[in-house]
């Protein structure tokens, strides 16, 4: 999936962060609710969360559609300060792919963010601010504000001792 390349590459780019790919899963069966036709994103993060392995993070990038329990869809979710995050491909699909591509790393990398302990920041202009449409995803760069690129920095070096955030 190209996708999930070009979000690997962004992540090292942009966070400094080494990703390995995995092979494609079959989609996360376990967390689909029938009455809503969605996948409950909380579901997919626990199966996430307990992997056990020496990864400091998993992202899984789904083709379905997630929600929360209190919104009606989610671009992604992830655990505040966390190990595992989920971002889904199925409202970001554009029929321009370089658009699709550069929505699902933006994704990705908000989601990562808050798996660094970023919540989300209400400086106009940043990636780690709430997006519920494609309108205000596309609007943001592909940078956090000066405040969170700070953070991301200092929890990344405390994280693995290297600077990230280029």
């Amino acid at each position: 999936m190209m996708a999930v390349s070009v979000i690997a590459a962004n992540l090292q780019a942009i966070l400094g962060l080494n990703t390995q790919i995995l092979p494609v899963q079959p989609e996360p069966e376990y967390a689909f609710i029938a009455r809503r036709g969605q996948h409950d994103g909380g579901k997919i993060l626990q199966a996430l969360a307990a992997i056990s392995d020496s990864s400091q993070f998993i992202l899984a990038v789904v083709s379905v559609d997630i929600f929360t329990p209190i919104l009606t869809f989610v671009f992604g979710e992830s655990q505040l300060g966390g190990k595992a995050a989920v971002i889904s491909l199925f409202r970001v699909k554009s029929k321009n792919r370089e658009q699709s591509y550069n929505r699902a790393a933006k994704i990705a990398i908000h989601e990562i963010g808050h798996l660094l302990g970023i919540v989300h920041c209400r400086t106009p202009d940043c990636l780690m601010g709430f997006s519920n449409n494609l309108e205000k995803l596309d609007s943001l760069p592909l940078r956090f504000c000066q405040a969170c690129e700070f953070e991301a920095r200092r929890r990344l070096r405390h994280l693995f001792g290297k600077p990230g955030v280029s």
